[in-house]
Protein backbone atom coordinates (compact mmCIF):
# COMPACT_ATOMS: atom_id res chain seq x y z
CA UNK A 1 0.00 0.00 0.00
CA UNK A 2 1.39 3.31 -0.78
CA UNK A 3 -0.27 6.72 -0.25
CA UNK A 4 0.28 9.71 -2.51
CA UNK A 5 -0.18 12.87 -1.53
CA UNK A 6 0.13 15.54 -4.96
CA UNK A 7 0.28 19.26 -4.33
CA UNK A 8 -0.27 21.02 -7.61
CA UNK A 9 -2.16 24.01 -8.57
CA UNK A 10 -2.64 23.08 -11.74
CA UNK A 11 -5.30 20.96 -12.59
CA UNK A 12 -4.06 18.94 -15.71
CA UNK A 13 -0.47 18.54 -14.19
CA UNK A 14 -1.77 17.28 -10.98
CA UNK A 15 -3.85 14.77 -13.17
CA UNK A 16 -0.50 13.87 -15.07
CA UNK A 17 1.76 13.07 -12.00
CA UNK A 18 -1.49 11.33 -10.47
CA UNK A 19 -1.60 8.29 -13.51
CA UNK A 20 2.17 8.66 -13.81
CA UNK A 21 2.23 7.82 -9.67
CA UNK A 22 -0.09 5.21 -10.57
CA UNK A 23 1.94 3.63 -12.93
CA UNK A 24 4.98 3.53 -10.35
CA UNK A 25 3.00 1.93 -7.68
CA UNK A 26 1.00 4.55 -5.79
CA UNK A 27 -2.08 2.18 -4.74
CA UNK A 28 -4.13 5.49 -3.37
CA UNK A 29 -3.57 9.76 -4.19
CA UNK A 30 -5.16 12.70 -2.55
CA UNK A 31 -4.29 15.79 -4.49
CA UNK A 32 -4.55 19.32 -2.96
CA UNK A 33 -4.30 22.77 -5.04
CA UNK A 34 -3.09 25.52 -2.27
CA UNK A 35 -0.95 25.03 0.81
CA UNK A 36 -3.53 24.42 3.09
CA UNK A 37 -5.61 21.56 1.15
CA UNK A 38 -2.35 20.06 1.31
CA UNK A 39 -2.18 19.96 4.96
CA UNK A 40 -5.96 18.84 5.05
CA UNK A 41 -5.59 16.26 2.92
CA UNK A 42 -2.42 14.49 5.10
CA UNK A 43 -4.37 14.88 8.37
CA UNK A 44 -7.07 13.06 6.31
CA UNK A 45 -4.45 10.23 5.52
CA UNK A 46 -0.77 10.27 6.23
CA UNK A 47 1.00 9.93 2.72
CA UNK A 48 3.91 7.78 2.18
CA UNK A 49 5.33 9.87 -0.53
CA UNK A 50 4.50 13.55 -1.66
CA UNK A 51 4.84 15.42 -5.11
CA UNK A 52 4.83 18.60 -4.57
CA UNK A 53 4.90 22.12 -6.53
CA UNK A 54 6.63 24.75 -5.13
CA UNK A 55 4.53 27.75 -5.86
CA UNK A 56 0.88 27.45 -5.05
CA UNK A 57 -1.77 29.54 -5.67
CA UNK A 58 -2.21 29.69 -2.20
CA UNK A 59 0.72 29.32 -0.26
CA UNK A 60 3.67 27.46 -1.01
CA UNK A 61 4.75 23.64 -1.68
CA UNK A 62 7.73 23.52 1.05
CA UNK A 63 5.65 25.49 3.28
CA UNK A 64 2.75 22.53 3.23
CA UNK A 65 5.92 19.86 3.43
CA UNK A 66 7.30 21.57 6.35
CA UNK A 67 3.56 21.32 8.80
CA UNK A 68 3.11 17.57 7.37
CA UNK A 69 6.27 16.52 8.08
CA UNK A 70 6.33 18.32 11.70
CA UNK A 71 3.23 16.46 12.64
CA UNK A 72 4.08 13.15 10.67
CA UNK A 73 7.83 13.40 10.60
CA UNK A 74 10.41 12.04 7.83
CA UNK A 75 8.12 11.96 4.70
CA UNK A 76 9.83 11.23 0.84
CA UNK A 77 9.30 14.10 -1.01
CA UNK A 78 9.73 15.02 -4.75
CA UNK A 79 9.05 18.56 -5.80
CA UNK A 80 8.55 18.81 -9.06
CA UNK A 81 8.78 22.88 -10.19
CA UNK A 82 9.61 25.36 -12.95
CA UNK A 83 11.33 27.59 -9.74
CA UNK A 84 13.61 25.07 -7.88
CA UNK A 85 15.61 28.30 -6.59
CA UNK A 86 12.19 28.89 -4.80
CA UNK A 87 11.96 25.45 -3.02
CA UNK A 88 12.62 26.50 0.96
CA UNK A 89 12.45 25.19 3.11
CA UNK A 90 13.18 21.51 2.32
CA UNK A 91 14.59 18.40 4.10
CA UNK A 92 17.61 17.73 2.55
CA UNK A 93 16.75 14.18 1.82
CA UNK A 94 13.75 15.25 -0.77
CA UNK A 95 14.25 15.56 -4.32
CA UNK A 96 14.13 17.98 -6.72
CA UNK A 97 12.71 17.46 -10.67
CA UNK A 98 12.67 20.43 -12.77
CA UNK A 99 9.57 21.04 -14.80
CA UNK A 100 9.01 20.04 -18.02
CA UNK A 101 8.29 16.88 -16.15
CA UNK A 102 10.16 13.56 -17.32
CA UNK A 103 7.82 10.91 -16.35
CA UNK A 104 10.90 7.68 -16.52
CA UNK A 105 12.90 10.35 -14.11
CA UNK A 106 9.41 10.67 -11.76
CA UNK A 107 8.46 7.43 -11.99
CA UNK A 108 11.72 5.80 -11.35
CA UNK A 109 12.34 8.47 -8.18
CA UNK A 110 8.96 7.77 -7.13
CA UNK A 111 9.84 4.09 -6.96
CA UNK A 112 13.35 4.92 -5.43
CA UNK A 113 12.01 6.92 -2.40
CA UNK A 114 8.64 4.76 -2.03
CA UNK A 115 10.53 1.58 -1.87
CA UNK A 116 8.44 0.38 -4.26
Amino acid sequence: MCHALIIEDEWLIAEYLASLAERAGATSIAMAYTEDEAVDAAHERRPDIILSDVILLAGTGPCAVQAITSHYGEIPVIFITGTPECCLPREPSSVVLHKPIDPTCVMDTFRRLAHL
